[in-house]
């Protein structure tokens, strides 16, 4: 399909008779569904331009509609997708601007155009791009990061304390299960063993004995 619009495109460009605009890149324009767009540029730098002498026919490349029509002595009506949704600001043009605005967009809509200005002094060819963004499909240009709130540091205090605590309980559970142990060692020292003397008094005495040693 692109490629059918790129050989179309060259087709028309080698047909006119005329120069591309200085600005010769594509103009881009967004829209969203269902909204308005005005599409304009200068094609003239005079100021006095004669309206009636005008012909300006601008076309949608991909699948071939007239877009814009203007042309006294031709008459040729739109393609039915923008009958009735393209209004041209007379008074631009004798400017020497072309300010169309195309109303109701629809995602058919996006696509390239070309449009072809004659005057009484001389041709020109305009590029312009129009993308169409759905109702619920966020706009990449205009779609910013949500700025930054309080809420990470409260969370992350919250998680601090979090941590602070069980590290507390662990720390109180391993004391029990140490002063646990140690009584249970205890008990067993102080328990009498065969000779009905208790093995705390065993070690007493080896204590001593070592020390006098």
């Amino acid at each position: 399909m692109l490629l059918c619009g790129v050989l179309l495109l060259v087709s028309l460009a080698s047909r006119v008779r005329g120069t591309f605009d200085p600005h010769h890149k594509p103009l881009r324009y967004r829209a969203e569904e269902g909204g308005n767009v005005t599409l304009e540029w200068r094609f003239s730098s005079r100021s006095d331009i004669s309206v009636p002498s005008l012909k300006i026919h601008c076309l949608s490349l991909l699948k071939p509609k007239v877009f814009f029509h203007l042309d006294r002595r031709v008459n040729e009506s739109l393609h039915e997708q923008f009958a009735g949704r393209v209004q041209c600001d007379q008074d631009a043009l004798g400017t020497g601007w072309l300010r169309l605005r195309l109303s109701g967009v629809r995602i058919q809509d996006k696509g390239l155009y070309l449009c072809k200005m004659a005057t009484g002094s001389g041709r020109k060819v305009k590029l312009f791009s129009l993308n169409v963004t759905a109702v619920n499909e966020p706009n990449p240009e205009t779609t910013k990061p949500a700025p930054m709130t309080t809420r990470p540091v409260a969370e992350g205090r919250g998680r601090v304390g979090l941590y602070a605590a069980l590290g507390l309980v662990v720390g109180l559970v391993v004391a029990a299960g140490i002063r646990h142990l140690f009584n249970n060692a205890v008990r067993k020292l102080e328990q009498p063993d065969r000779g009905g003397v208790s093995r705390r008094a065993d070690v007493t005495s080896l204590l001593s004995a070592a020390e006098t040693k």
